[in-house]
């Protein structure tokens, strides 16, 4: 037999292991083979990066790791959070600098089995970015949460970020350089290779003119903090960061932190859209502020509403947002969800043209306030889960914008011990509920929350987690978009006319 041949059902082979199996399928009356839809099968593999924490030395981050019970999984598997600079070239434990494995410093955390949320902390101004690579049983859904506590200083108050997975494009409306803001775009590289980044500022005039932001390099295995005041001398309250790789892949975040009113992580918006959901305004927001950028050629015009317990509502005096292309707009609605649970529904008044959107929220008053922020968000989908949850200070909101639905929540047992506990909700159409979180019986720990819509229209969904300390109404929101445990496995085919060619 040839060489050639050899490699041809080798190659055959291969290809049916990573599909899970070849089929040969039988022609229909036609004469063409049946179409047989994609099986949804469990990821095999996850990675998570999470960003430096905190600059300063009184901050205190804890770690919330997660893995949701998933059908058709493996027995085996593992997951751990470790070190940038300690992460392996193949995403295992160990380094691959030339340090002696035994003096590598222990993960963060390692989850002992899905279902059952595993915790980690670290303290102080010197805390690392964290990479985490998750395999068989506990990847598919794997969602790690990074929670930090400043009692004092710039950025005081609780700030919050799901750990995300590399990427090549963010969109971040929301940042800013006004002298009170000190805001930081975190860069984390997991690979082997260097990456290469552009990072890009918009404000209310338009792109904003700089070199400095051209061309970051991003050595392996580490995480690099921008200050977006270096990479221009224009002051701006309202910014929008557009981040694009050249070469490799990263995540990002927006660490966005003030002087006076707190701050808190900024989370990538979704892709841009002519429609878009920002789920989850606290019901006590004293102050609500849109920011909003299209990056394409076109204005867009959106027509704001908001979904309220009793249905959607258009704001008074801001019923519409103009946004003009490549140019950053805001707009303050004010205490607009007036002690309702609410959430934010933009949709075109005319044609539809893409955009991004994000939501700065403030709770508490003068000296007592502090800052949140909410991305436009992608549905729930299949299932989304929240990591870091308390016996108290923790509200889910639920929000379906076109149609009612139903959605089953699960609250997890504790990291410490307790009983997991399901509840079934009814959204009516054009609502928001902050619903009836269930808690584990016995809760001992941190738990997480599964959300899973059984029927009817798409939901969106939004976990608040708030601790006051000395008075200051600390918060942080999370978005909880599908956690893409699952992806679409196509059949393979055997076409034995390819070993004849």
């Amino acid at each position: 037999m040839k060489r050639t041949t050899l490699s041809l059902i080798a190659g055959t082979a291969a290809l049916a292991a990573v599909t899970g199996f070849a089929a040969l399928e039988t022609p229909d009356a036609s004469g063409a083979p049946t179409a047989r839809a994609a099986a949804q099968l469990p990821v095999e593999r996850t990675r998570l990066l999470c960003p430096a924490p905190s600059s300063s030395d009184i901050a205190e981050t804890s770690y919330t790791s997660f893995t949701p019970v998933t059908k058709g999984t493996a027995s085996g598997g593992k997951a751990e959070l470790r070190s940038a600079t300690e992460e392996s070239a193949d995403g295992t434990s160990g380094s691959t600098k030339g340090k002696d494995k035994a003096k590598t410093a222990k993960p963060v955390l390692i989850p002992k089995q899905p279902g059952t949320p595993a915790t980690g902390d670290t303290s102080g101004a010197d805390s690392p970015a964290l990479i985490g690579a998750a395999d068989g049983r506990f990847a598919p859904g794997w969602t790690v949460q990074e929670t930090t506590e400043v009692a004092a200083g710039t950025g005081r108050g609780l700030q919050g970020v799901n750990c995300t997975a590399p990427d090549t494009e963010f969109w971040f409306p929301g940042a800013s350089t006004d002298a009170e803001r000190t805001d930081y775009v975190h860069l984390t590289n997991p690979d082997d290779a260097p990456a290469v980044v552009d990072i890009e500022l918009y404000g209310k005039d338009g792109a904003i003119k700089s070199t400095v932001g051209e061309g970051i390099t991003v050595q392996p295995h580490s995480s690099e903090p921008v200050l977006l005041s270096t990479l221009s001398d224009q002051r701006q309250t309202n910014l929008t960061v557009h981040v694009s790789v050249r070469s490799g892949r990263v995540a990002a975040a927006v660490q966005a932190l003030d002087d006076k009113i707190g701050g808190d992580w900024l989370a990538a918006s979704a892709d841009p859209a002519g429609t878009l959901v920002l789920p989850g305004i606290p019901k006590d927001a004293t102050a609500v502020r849109l920011i909003a950028f299209t990056p394409g050629d076109a204005d867009a015009d959106l027509k704001i509403r908001l979904a309220s317990p009793g249905g959607l509502i258009t704001p008074a005096g801001n019923e519409t947002l103009h946004v003009k292309s490549g140019m950053t707009s805001a707009l303050d609605l004010g205490d607009v969800t007036r002690g309702e649970a609410g959430s934010l529904v933009l949709t075109p008044t005319d044609r539809s043209v893409p955009v991004v959107a994000a939501l700065r929220v403030t709770r508490g008053k003068g000296d007592k306030q502090e800052t949140a922020f909410i991305p436009a968000t992608g549905p729930v989908g299949t299932r989304a889960t929240s990591a870091d949850n308390r016996g108290k200070g923790t509200t889910l909101s639920v929000t379906a914008p076109t149609a009612a639905a139903r959605v089953k929540v699960t609250a997890s047992a504790g990291s410490g011990g307790g009983t997991p506990v399901t509840k079934t909700f009814s959204i009516k159409a054009g609502t928001t509920q902050d619903v009836d979180v269930p808690v584990p019986a016995g809760l001992k720990g941190t738990y997480a929350l599964t959300v899973e819509p059984l029927s009817g229209g798409p939901v969106y969904a939004a976990r608040t987690l708030a601790a006051t300390a000395e008075g200051v109404p600390g918060f942080t929101v999370q978005t909880l978009p599908d956690d893409r445990g699952t992806v679409a496995v196509p059949e393979a085919d055997q076409d034995l006319s390819v070993l004849q060619k």
